[in-house]
């Protein structure tokens, strides 16, 4: 199993990010699939996630009406479009799935916000 996510970086104030998510090694396409982050200092959170078929989604209030999750099950892969970032945005983001009980995280991929 491998989730390897991509896409972050520093971005000014009121700017877009696209992290992608590329995953591979389980049945990616039966499985729900979230984004968490985790700030210096602070828990880590979940952000949004999206049901196997892209049909339920949910995401936490701080990103509401600001970031866009979505996933494409023929290239396998996650995606977490964010606009309008605030500097409280900040943080490692981490593509996440469970299976029978056992949690799987990628690696991680830095977002700053910051002017």
């Amino acid at each position: 199993v491998q989730l390897v996510e991509s896409g972050g970086g520093l971005v000014q104030p009121g700017g877009s990010l696209r992290l992608s998510c590329a995953a591979s090694g389980f049945a990616f396409s039966v499985y729900v699939m979230s984004w968490y982050r985790q700030a210096p200092g602070k828990e880590r959170e979940l952000v949004a996630s999206i049901s196997s078929g892209g049909i339920s989604i949910d995401y936490a209030d701080s990103v509401k009406g600001r970031f866009a999750i979505s996933r494409d099950n023929a290239k396998n892969a996650v995606y977490l479009q964010m606009n309008s970032l605030k500097p409280e945005d900040t943080a490692v983001y981490y593509c996440y799935f469970r299976r029978a009980g056992h949690d799987y995280w990628g690696q991680g991929t830095q977002v700053t916000v910051s002017s």
